[in-house]
């Protein structure tokens, strides 16, 4: 019988897409495990389209009623976990996998919670000294090592494996929302869903009309500007500031779930964001990404890079003796200047 996994990365959805090479990673054991999740209500729609999970389990939160932390606690006791896996641990879900008699308990060496694991893995990884995905990977190897199965080498992305006609039908109907051809499909997302420090409106507008002005004679640039639910202001600024500067963007087509949004932007070239949920969806998809990225050391480049294929990832930061929140000192024009070479070439 395959070893039943229990895995939990219940944050913010960008924290979850850079679980999904630890997921792919644990799915290419020797035996086969089977590995459900725990993750809030609003990533389960990405976590029900994650070719690695087999099971999804909706955590109803730190603040839910006593009631709905009891029922968690059955179906997880129900379930006869073999392991648990907390990609980022809080006492809460350690006190869980603990009363739920889950035999194996893995975790970070971090914070008091530890107490509540028996396999607690030293990381330190606010020392940002590898990317976060690879943290997650490292957790799940030592994981498999513990359950003596045959620990198999990391696969190459995509970590969310599309099917080739699937992605150019999303890339047509990207082009005909435009009524256009042909042309590469350039997504900019430049709001911040209040984790991550990002580009202002006028850094973005700069940025996209650098870009757009210097390749605009040779290659026609689709720009489109994408937005979550209290994002919309932010998007339709940047908008008018594009076409004051003669640039023509259009919002993203609207969808109604962030795995509808995913899947139309597997139609994309690249996507140009600061930090968040979109940037990290673009790079298990294994779409073009440039990101940028505070100076803070918790939250750099290194620490939060996309899990896509190298030569498709793209990363700007301000200088090194710049403030941990000061974005405005990012180099603009460097930045344009690399975007524009990269979708010159693809």
């Amino acid at each position: 019988m395959a070893q039943k996994l229990l895995v939990v990365r219940n944050d913010k959805i960008g924290d979850f897409m850079l679980a999904w090479p630890a997921l792919a990673y644990l799915k290419n054991a020797s035996p086969t495990p089977h590995v459900s999740v725990l993750v809030p209500a609003y990533t389960a729609p990405l976590a029900k389209a994650c070719p690695w999970i087999d099971e999804v389990i909706i955590d109803p939160g730190s603040t839910a009623e006593p009631s709905a932390q009891r029922a968690l606690l059955q179906q997880v006791k129900a379930a006869s976990f073999d392991a648990l896996l907390t990609l980022f641990s809080t006492p809460r879900i350690a006190w869980l996998g603990w009363r739920a008699g889950i035999p194996l308990r893995v975790a970070p060496a971090t914070k008091w919670a530890q107490i509540f694991y028996n396999l607690r893995i030293r990381q330190r990884r606010s020392r940002s000294a590898k990317p976060e995905y690879q943290y997650n990977v490292d957790l799940a190897r030592a994981l498999l090592n513990r359950l003596a199965l045959a620990v198999p080498t990391l696969p190459p992305p995509p970590y969310w494996p599309i099917d080739t006609e699937y992605r150019e039908q999303q890339r047509r109907a990207l082009l005909a929302n435009l009524q256009a051809s042909g042309g590469a499909v350039a997504v900019v997302h430049p709001g911040s869903g209040g984790s991550a420090v990002n580009l202002t409106v006028n850094q973005y507008a700069d940025l996209i009309a650098q870009i757009h002005h210097r390749i605009g004679k040779s290659q026609r640039i689709h720009w489109l500007i994408s937005a979550g639910p209290n994002e919309q202001p932010q998007a339709q600024a940047l908008i008018r500031q594009l076409a004051a500067a003669g640039v023509v963007a259009n919002p993203f087509p609207a969808s109604d779930s962030v795995e509808a949004f995913a899947l139309q932007l597997a139609g994309a070239d690249m996507l140009i964001a600061g930090s968040t949920g979109p940037l990290h969806i673009a790079g298990c998809l294994n779409i073009a990404t440039a990101g940028f990225y505070p100076a803070k050391r918790s939250a750099t480049s290194l620490r939060w890079q996309t899990c896509n294929s190298a030569e498709k990832r793209l990363y700007f930061s301000p200088p090194p003796h710049a403030g941990e929140t000061d974005m405005m000192s990012v180099d603009i024009a460097l930045a344009a200047q690399a975007i524009s070479l990269f979708l010159s070439k693809y």
